[in-house]
């Protein structure tokens, strides 16, 4: 049978866009009907890339309500600045379209829980671009969390190392009134996210010292977390740093422990013994755009990033934002269980 078709209207059509266009490409019955960027020579840009996947795009605008009104758009993704998220979201489920948002949903906790209330009531589906969650890797982890077969999870984390200052230098990246904030509320999001994603735990308390690099917004960032169970979190994210990316993942639980380093997946159980866990062993992975697709088409009854990880990681971010602005104050979120 064929695929039942989704039309999709792609509002911001930046570099993570066009990520999104390549990944919609390969999906039977998906097009892209309409683009929507403030920026011609961003369209342009991505009508160059594919010329053949937007030769259906016959709709361009720089008003994201126009797209928003057209009924030849089932669908939308929003990849702008991150300040704009809210408002634009809230449109678009006011349009009654299907969405798929960029991290970070929201940049405050305010939002995130006002755009929580709203979709209760939302009968299309909402979905957050944190790829990691459609990704073997971290669903084993997830999967071995949850069944409970190792345990809880004790101590967790993780270190992300990016050129982000240098690269993000003179975009909107850098402009709090765009961003939102910095590195943290960037491709830091993401490390926060999986994290809590994978573990399914809670923060309960936060101590974070920022440092913006003599930059309008936050470069490099060390938080220390408890959880709502007691157990114990450090996150590093570094954003002025001559290396190009680095990361590492760590989850201890209370009968094994998982490392991912380099890409590679490793598993120590009780005995000590350490396993690589790669290929047949992992859950397969897809991209976060099949994903919302297969949610869409009704093929699985929730996207991988649901919006509650949103507020999860923005509620983070936002108390370690609050922290080092007082000097590394604990800040309370949820209360101990």
């Amino acid at each position: 049978m064929a695929a039942t078709p989704v039309r999709i209207g792609l509002i911001g059509v930046g570099g993570m866009a066009r990520a999104h266009i390549g990944q919609l490409s390969r999906i039977e019955g998906a097009s892209i009907t309409a683009l929507c960027d403030t920026q011609p020579a961003q369209i342009e840009r991505a009508r160059k890339q594919f010329p053949d996947v937007l030769a259906s795009a016959s709709f361009e605008t720089p008003d994201y309500k126009e797209l928003l009104s057209r009924d030849d758009v089932d669908a939308v993704q929003i990849a702008t600045p991150h300040t704009l998220h809210y408002q634009q979201v809230v449109d678009a489920l006011d349009a009654g379209k299907h969405v798929l948002c960029e991290k970070p949903m929201v940049c405050s906790v305010e939002d995130a829980k006002a755009l929580l209330t709203r979709l209760e009531s939302f009968d299309k589906v909402f979905a957050l671009a944190y790829q990691r969650h459609a990704q073997g890797q971290y669903v084993y982890i997830r999967d071995k969390i949850a069944s409970g077969e190792v345990g809880k999870p004790t101590f967790v984390s993780a270190l992300l190392a990016q050129s982000w200052k240098k690269g993000t230098a003179g975009s909107w990246r850098q402009d709090p009134a765009l961003s939102g904030g910095g590195q943290i509320n960037d491709s830091g999001s993401h490390m926060l996210d999986i994290l809590l994603w994978m573990t399914g735990l809670t923060v309960a308390d936060v101590s974070a010292y920022i440092d913006n690099s003599g930059t309008p917004v936050d470069q490099n960032s060390a938080l220390s977390f408890r959880f709502t169970n007691g157990a114990q979190g450090t996150i590093s994210v570094l954003g002025d740093t001559v290396v190009g990316w680095h990361e590492d993942i760590t989850v201890f639980c209370e009968r094994g422990a998982f490392f991912i380093r380099g890409g590679k997946l490793e598993f120590v159980n009780e005995k000590n013994v350490r396993t690589t866990i790669d290929g047949a062993n992992l859950p397969p992975t897809r991209t976060i755009d099949e994903d919302w697709i297969a949610t869409i088409r009704g093929d699985q009854s929730a996207p991988a990033a649901p919006p509650l990880c949103g507020l999860r990681t923005i509620e983070l971010t936002e108390a370690a934002w609050k922290s080092a602005e007082q000097n590394g104050q604990r800040i309370t979120m949820n209360p101990m269980a």
